[in-house]
């Protein structure tokens, strides 16, 4: 079995009519005639940016090296278990609704789509609609929906920087314009629109509606910090903490403690939300990390450690 070393994966920019014609600061890349509104940053076609990988797609790697990928539990996986991306709407996103693992199974998919938001920029004002207001009925939800005033039945939530916001599947929800938001999904693309604003898309409002729940656990999660380290979100899928480096150039060492006599850990995604620095580990190049880009420490690799050369915000999510 292949030991992997940490690598970095290239975004892929994908287009959406609500997207934006310039993704600076976060990344230099000369958008065309679409706008782009998401930057996937592990998605199957994004490609290993550096090491004895580099031209590989992530697919690739993880249909080749799962268990050294993701540790021995995820040996029978059939897809990399969280896919990040960036988002950067424009316009409001439809009103939209994300089934839970059991209705993706009635579907033939193994998994549902439960995710989170962590806000990166939020100018005033900005808002996200998550679930709906206490007491509405199914009944109103689909009434709603026909007299196009679904959003008078949606609970709005201001939004700053520095939030993060849990959606759990089932949760009615939409996202307005005027953030940047770092998005962790269940890795599923299972997505019902309940409402597009007049816009001529295709609505799922027989499954859509099935899949809401009239109650959720959606909201804004509060921070937990113990000194460098702060626990965004913790869920049965996925947990964000943050980490804040101080520009000295000395190595802040990570590692997974080793559970049940196993030399795995498991995988863990770094985002660097601000700042610059680089990923060290035992024997390999370092891989320098700006801005916006994301690495990939396989759960082989229980040791490693970040050198920043500026103030350093970095984002660490780990699979539960």
């Amino acid at each position: 079995m292949l030991t992997l070393s940490p690598f970095r994966l290239r975004p892929w920019f994908r287009t959406r009519i609500w997207g934006v014609q310039n993704l600076a600061p976060w990344y230099d890349y000369k958008v065309g005639d679409e706008p782009i509104g998401e930057v996937w940053l592990s998605g199957d076609d994004c490609i290993v940016d550096n090491g004895p990988l580099a031209g590989q797609k992530f697919s690739a790697v993880f249909d080749q090296h799962r268990e050294a990928l993701l540790g021995p539990e995820y040996a029978d996986a059939e897809r990399f278990p969280l896919l990040m991306k960036v988002l950067f709407p424009k316009e409001k996103l439809s009103v939209q609704v994300h089934p839970g693992d059991a209705m993706a199974r009635e579907h033939g998919e193994q998994h549902g789509k439960t995710e989170c938001w962590y806000a990166l920029e939020a100018e005033p004002g900005a808002a996200v609609a998550l679930g709906l207001r206490p007491g509405a009925t199914r009944e109103e939800v689909q009434a709603a929906i026909q007299s196009n005033a679904l959003e008078e039945l949606l609970q709005w939530v201001p939004v700053r920087k520095g939030d993060m916001i849990f959606v759990d599947a089932g949760t009615v929800h939409a996202i307005g314009p005027g953030v940047v938001l770092l998005e962790t999904q269940q890795n599923s693309d299972m997505t019902y629109r309940l409402y597009d604003y007049g816009r001529p898309r295709e609505l799922h409002l027989e499954e859509g509606l099935k899949a809401v729940r009239l109650q959720t656990d959606a909201g804004k999660v509060e921070p937990r910090t113990n000194g460098k380290k702060t626990l965004l979100v913790q869920s049965s899928y996925f947990r964000v903490d943050r980490y804040a480096l101080s520009a000295t150039n000395v190595a802040e060492e990570f590692s997974l403690h080793k559970q049940n006599g196993s030399e795995f850990g498991g995988v863990q995604l770094i985002f660097v939300a601000s700042g610059s620095g680089a990923l060290q580990s035992k024997g390999e190049a370092p891989i320098p990390l700006r801005r916006g880009d994301l690495a990939v420490v396989p759960a082989c690799v229980t040791d490693w450690s970040m050198v920043s050369t500026e103030p350093m915000e970095i984002l660490r999510v780990l699979p539960q």
